[in-house]
């Protein structure tokens, strides 16, 4: 039960909600003096990567659909934050504002590169300040004891959990040994969980193999698209891993061979993903394999779709498939590949299970390709990005509804949301097909995520967990990629206050 507030706090917080926040340092200090003397209560409230959502059309997802002309309903906050105790909106409202606002953001990023973080007293003020802001909201705990409490809340609240180790890259075979036990452990944590309450687990491949092997087998394989006859002996069966219109610029030049070393390392990165798989089919807990940057992405495809083929069989003693690649939207040549590297998959007896992004790595791809003197792979517009994943979203629900295929919906947008959840009721998918699945990040698309699971489909929240200060080089990277996305949280923080402002009405914390 929800730790009740006292009522003058009460009538303090419905005044202070009911104002804009114009003044926010002044809010801000308001907030945070009312949230210290509140009792805290952890709830869970989707790595790898979100997409920005329109502003104006989250504002009419909220303020004119109807439950009864819409499949997923913002109207009813009562029911929709129902699992969620006061103390805990309070604190999702105020962080979700600060991360809205670009300064904040900018002034942070500066700080944590520059040379004040090499000052002990400065990191430890700064490490405390994000370890009770930004990282509480968007990280599920330092360990998997504590994510493993978060998913706990997640399945009490309907919702399902994917733990996600807060690693960067590995460089060397010693650092991918060790970030493959880390993945393992993530594994193993799910047997002293409810059953089915972790949906799946997610892994980088650039943590077990070692970044710049990545990068050159990448050039080799690129290489091999525009010269067929190039022989790559260490080459195994896959997917297609390019369509016509792939940007090949990475690669400019004819690289060497993998030399002996190179293979040997090639072919422990490959047996380590192979392991993970083989645990994830023993325990049916399906993997998750995130994208990256495109200079890698070809070798990432290359391992996860050779490792699908052996996990993904249809008469493999899984009933779902257990591999599961990641599309990237906002690339122009996505929707291409999903059809080539489908199309392959059916006529090899393979199922096709992919999670969809829009991606979250804009600003390094369009800096590269500039760079390189081309154009960028990224969709020209958003709305370009928006159809593109709208296309793949529906041309992958129609694979599961004919049995063919899996998915993973990974979005925060609400107009997405929507149009996948009509079709997938048109086509008859619900909850009891575990083909399915809608996934946003820990910590933000409260609303949408629990709209989803109102709705009857399966929701999974990204739990990315590790201690502050080694997580820190991954928040700041989301922090600059997705800051569009952050200063996009209009929905939940709209809704949000409007819950905030109903529970004193109400005379009740929760």
């Amino acid at each position: 039960m929800a730790n009740r507030m006292s009522s003058s706090k009460l009538f303090f917080l419905q005044s202070l909600l009911r104002r804009p926040f114009h003044n926010h340092h002044h809010q801000h200090h308001q907030l945070a003096r009312l949230l210290s003397s509140t009792p805290s209560s952890s709830i869970a409230v989707f790595d790898e990567k979100p997409e920005p959502t329109i502003t104006k059309l989250v504002i009419a997802a909220a303020d004119s659909q109807s439950s009864s002309s819409s499949i997923l309903d913002f109207n009813d906050v009562q029911k929709l934050f129902s699992p969620v105790p006061t103390a805990k909106l309070l604190r999702s409202v105020l962080n979700l504002h600060m991360a809205a606002f670009d300064p904040i953001v900018d002034t942070g990023l500066l700080v944590m590169r520059s040379k004040l973080i090499e000052m002990p007293v400065v990191r430890n003020i700064i490490l405390k300040v994000i370890k009770h802001t930004f990282y509480e909201q968007f990280v599920a705990g330092k360990d998997l004891d504590e994510t493993g409490r978060i998913v706990q809340k997640l399945w009490d609240a309907g919702l399902k959990g994917v733990p996600v180790y807060g690693s960067e890259y590995a460089h060397d075979n010693e650092s991918c040994d060790r970030n493959l036990e880390k993945f393992l452990e993530a594994v193993e944590s799910t047997k002293s969980l409810p059953p089915s309450s972790v949906s799946f687990i997610a892994v980088k491949i650039s943590a077990i193999c070692p970044l710049g092997l990545l990068e050159r087998v990448s050039k080799l394989l690129r290489w091999q698209k525009k010269d067929p006859s190039f022989n790559l002996p260490w080459k195994v069966n896959t997917l297609p891993l390019f369509s016509d219109s792939s940007p090949l610029y990475h690669t400019l030049q004819k690289p060497e061979l993998l030399t002996r070393e190179e293979e040997s390392d090639l072919e422990s990165g490959h047996q380590r993903l192979l392991k993970l798989c083989e645990r994830c089919a023993e325990l049916n807990v399906p993997l998750l394999i995130d994208a990256e940057d495109t200079f890698v992405q070809p070798a990432i495809d290359y391992l996860t779709y050779s490792s699908a083929i052996i996990y993904n069989g249809k008469d493999d003693r899984q009933r779902n498939p257990i591999v599961f690649g990641t599309i990237q939207a906002y690339l122009k040549d996505a929707k291409e590949r999903l059809l080539l590297a489908s199309k392959a998959a059916e006529k090899m007896g393979v199922t096709m299970a992919v999670k969809l992004v829009r991606g979250a790595y804009m600003s390094s791809e369009r800096k590269l390709a500039a760079k390189l003197g081309f154009e960028s792979p990224i969709h020209n517009t958003i709305q370009e990005t928006h159809a593109c994943y709208n296309d793949c979203a529906s041309f992958m629900l129609d694979k599961v509804a004919d049995g063919s295929a899996a998915v993973v919906l990974a979005t925060h947008n609400v107009d997405s949301g929507r149009l996948a959840a009509k079709k997938a009721r048109d086509l008859g998918i619900g909850k009891e097909n575990e083909r399915l699945h809608f996934a946003q990040l820990y910590g933000m698309s409260e609303a949408l995520s629990f709209a989803l699971k109102d709705a009857g489909f399966q929701v999974s929240k990204y739990l990315i967990y590790s201690p502050v200060e080694e997580v820190l080089p991954f928040l700041l990277r989301r922090a600059e990629e997705n800051k569009g996305l952050l200063s996009s949280s209009t929905l939940d923080r709209q809704l949000m206050r409007k819950e905030l402002k109903r529970r004193p009405k109400t005379g009740l914390g929760v």
